[in-house]
């Protein structure tokens, strides 16, 4: 297909979205739904004290200055251009179609995966809930595929109605349950002490326990970058953007060193230990003698797994849908509703493989006499650990692309200095240590086969991906379309109009 043919098959295609619908603190919420604090608190925290022992903190301390180097050279991209997808786009701008591709293709596999970890802790709760409101009759109970089609429709329908009302919602779900979470932190630090000799020397581990132990931290923190992918849908995105990207790395990694450090040393002689609880804060409740709060956490770790779902329903769909519109996946995954102004045919197919996947592993994996137990409590909680750690592994590749995508855009625009390309250096040494981390020392069965899983997930990237990805001027003449369409939007005149590509913030 030639440019000319391309470029008017977008023009005639509607592909607007939402402007100036989102404010500084609703994108800041649609990347701290992402990261999600609950999650970590509720599930993550136990995962890491059996990688890391009590290393976590430190594991969690690691991974959020890694991910700051990370975070610095993501917003000089992001104070000088916007764009739905921008990571995506951020990779095209410095290492052109082909690399760009593959950063894509790296960013839909760890939202996918992310968001079916939402998914799975969703019901991994709702199971518990449901159980504990049936009591031994049971009837409550559901099919675990049952609430994990609850979860996807739910947030499938929010987000192809609206953007601005599913990222309240997100930040009110998220905002009260951590405030729940940190009552109890305080609490614990209250009655059991402040200070763990334990953890403060490492007792037991070493720096061989960090390198999977900062994946797992990874697993936690990946979302700050998601901000990005509302370029098209913020206020003031050239300024807004960066500093959600920034706010929400320190806010939920601050928070993360606080409450591995305070799980680990409020549930030392627990029987059974850390890693073997399912609801660490629900055990931690009881042994403080405020069982009531644990029935509130599960609530709401319930409520926020669903935030964390639909938030990598909105960021991952936003990547499949500027993709789409590149002509790299078919036109209609890049047309947007015409009404909602939302991008519903890239939210619906993710919406649907966010089903499909979690469902048939499950079936797939539990079978024989362990198929009624497939269907109930326990199966999701060790789909969740899994989809996490893929999810992790394909931020890493998004998060090396962009690093290295950094220096090479400023020098290409003329404002590359020495200490950009110290920064993405950084940034790459420090990227490296969970990379090597998921290989060595050889993780346990079934951890040891991921690498060699999203391997062969790149390998297709390439094949599928890479070789579709279109030509810089062919990119460049959808990109001038997309310009022109959005200057012809009516934007009322209370609102700022979306600045143009490549264009400087005001610092005023």
């Amino acid at each position: 297909m030639s440019d000319v043919t391309y470029a008017d098959t977008v023009k005639k295609t509607h592909t607007n979205l939402k402007h100036n619908a989102l404010n500084f603190w609703e994108v800041l919420a649609q990347a701290i739904a992402l990261i999600s604090p609950s999650m970590t608190a509720a599930l993550i925290v136990p995962l890491m004290f059996a990688t890391s022992g009590t290393a976590g903190w430190l594991c969690y301390l690691f991974g959020t200055i890694m991910l700051l180097f990370v975070a610095i050279n993501l917003n000089q991209f992001a104070k000088r251009y916007t764009s739905a997808g921008s990571m995506y786009e951020y990779t095209v701008k410095g290492l052109g179609p082909k690399l760009g591709g593959l950063s894509g293709w790296s960013l839909i596999w760890a939202y996918m995966f992310i968001g079916i970890a939402g998914v799975c802790g969703f019901t991994h709760f709702a199971s518990l809930l449901l159980a504990q409101a049936s009591g031994s009759s049971g009837y409550l109970s559901h099919p675990s595929i049952t609430l994990f089609a609850i979860c996807v429709f739910t947030a499938w329908f929010l987000a192809y109605k609206d953007i601005t009302f599913s990222t309240i919602l997100m930040l009110i779900f998220e905002g009260v349950s951590v405030a729940v979470i940190m009552m109890l932190a305080i609490l614990a630090v209250v009655k059991t002490g402040a200070i763990d000799m334990t953890q403060i020397h490492l007792q037991g581990h070493g720096l061989k326990d960090i390198g999977l132990g900062v994946v797992v931290a990874i697993f936690s923190l990946v979302g700050f970058e998601c901000a990005t992918a509302f370029g098209e849908e913020a206020k003031r995105p050239l300024i807004m953007i960066p500093r959600a990207v920034i706010a929400s790395l320190l806010l939920t990694g601050a928070f993360f060193v606080f409450i591995t450090y305070v799980e680990t040393h409020a549930l030392a002689n627990n029987n059974p230990t850390l890693d073997q609880l399912q609801a660490p804060l629900t055990t931690l409740s009881e042994n403080l003698g405020v069982k009531w709060m644990g029935v509130v956490i599960e609530f709401g770790a319930m409520t926020s797994f669903f935030a964390l779902a639909m938030s990598c329903l909105n960021a991952g769909s936003r990547i499949l849908f500027t993709m789409g519109r590149y002509g790299i996946f078919p036109i209609s995954i890049g047309s947007s509703h015409k009404h909602n102004l939302t991008p519903h045919v890239a939210i619906t197919s993710f919406a649907l493989i966010q089903f499909l996947i979690p469902t048939i592993v499950l079936l797939i994996t539990y079978t024989g006499n362990n198929a009624a137990n497939a269907l109930q409590i326990g199966a999701p909680f060790d789909e969740f650990n899994d989809a996490g750690l893929f999810g992790a592994m394909g931020f890493c590749g998004g998060y090396v692309l962009i690093s290295l995508a950094t220096p090479f855009y400023l020098k290409k625009i003329g404002e590359a200095k020495f200490y950009h390309w110290l920064l993405a250096g950084m940034a790459l040494l420090l990227l490296l240590i969970p990379i090597v981390g998921t290989v060595y020392p050889e993780p346990s069965y079934p951890l040891n086969y991921f690498a060699f899983i999203f391997g062969a997930y790149i390998v297709a990237g390439i094949i599928l991906v890479v070789m579709r990805s279109k030509s810089m001027a062919e990119i460049d003449s959808v990109r001038k379309v997309l310009d022109e369409k959005t200057a012809m939007l009516v934007i009322p005149a209370s609102s700022e109009a979306v600045p143009p590509a490549d264009a400087e913030p005001a610092l005023s």
